[in-house]
């Protein structure tokens, strides 16, 4: 943490010497705390080239003379990012967007348009707390949930590790699999569409000039869903190394909506949710929430099958 977050290192360390004042001196506890840097340094190491960070050169469209927005986009480092368990970044790419002129489109964009909308009177409270809750991002959005498995499955100290990098990295590998096809598709965002809705060869998607979401759009293409994958995939890597959908109940907090709580003893309902939550903020369409909660169980159950494996120690 501190080579990653440098000007918080001192309060790193402080957390760390505090932590570790816990523990009675001795052999165990030296040798306990060499294994620990040593692993950090070798992780580091690692992933010191992975590709997380290079320049932004994604490219706007207009055309020459015309203004366009000007701000930089997001998340596009992470398609050059070198994943954990995927074979590439495109292996879980999913089959391009639908079709403007579809019956499938016109349903998504009308109730888009009720439903996500900033002063939306469609929406129920239930629905706009669900948006607004689910604001929050990684890690926030998942890391609590997993320590309370930790702790309610009273997990060993390797059990735990094992448990919580798996989930780190199924998280992690989803962003990559995630803004690859963003950006690699680069679907319009409901703002935009919305906005636009005259000029999509759909008769029966209106027009709004003045719509807006519930809160800023993300700045990155629309297709799929980004939450919907990570929740997906933290769902599917927990399933798998749970062996059910089925967790203790954990209760959760969000940054996003002060005073509220949400209750989870299901990892299909903390992704569901998740989405829904996506689709009344005004950001993603329905059918970008399937195909992203769809992307993530498959990347979760794919780290979990070629990530951290037990050794198998040979008989005597």
């Amino acid at each position: 943490m501190a080579k990653l977050d440098p000007e918080d290192a001192p309060k790193v360390k402080e957390a760390l010497e505090k932590s570790l004042a816990g523990i009675p001196n001795g052999d165990a506890k030296e040798r306990g705390i060499k294994l620990g840097e040593e692993s950090a340094t070798k992780v580091i190491e690692l992933r010191l080239k992975d590709g997380y960070g290079t320049p932004n050169a994604f490219r706007p469209v207009t055309q020459p003379g015309v203004y366009t927005e000007t701000m930089v986009t997001a998340g596009w480092d992470f398609i050059k990012m070198t994943p954990f368990a995927m074979k590439s970044p495109d292996q879980f790419r999913p089959p391009p967007p639908i079709a403007l002129t579809s019956e499938e489109w016109t349903k998504n964009y009308n109730e888009m348009k009720e439903i996500g909308e900033k002063n939306s009177t469609r929406r129920t409270p239930q629905q706009t707390e669900n948006a607004r809750y689910w604001l929050t991002v990684v890690p926030l959005s998942h890391q609590p949930l997993a320590r309370q498995i930790v702790v309610a499955k009273n997990m060993s100290v390797l059990d735990s590790a094992r448990f919580m990098s798996l989930v780190s990295m199924a998280a992690t590998d989803a962003l990559i699999a995630v803004f690859d096809a963003k950006y690699h598709y680069t679907f319009w965002r409901p703002i935009t569409a919305i906005r636009n809705g005259d000029i999509d060869d759909n008769s029966a998607t209106e027009r709004v000039a003045t719509w807006q979401p519930i809160d800023i759009t993300p700045l990155h293409p629309e297709y799929p869903c980004a939450h919907c994958i990570v929740t997906g995939a933290v769902a599917g890597a927990i399933t798998a190394m749970l062996g059910t959908e089925q967790i203790p109940e954990v209760v959760m907090t969000s940054p996003s909506a002060p005073g509220v709580t949400h209750k989870y003893a299901s990892m299909r309902d903390f992704n569901n949710e998740a989405s829904e939550g996506r689709i009344a903020a005004g950001f993603h369409w329905r059918f970008s929430t399937v195909v992203g909660s769809d992307m993530g169980w498959k990347i979760g159950a794919n780290t979990v099958q070629n990530c951290m494996q037990p050794l198998k120690v040979a008989s005597r």
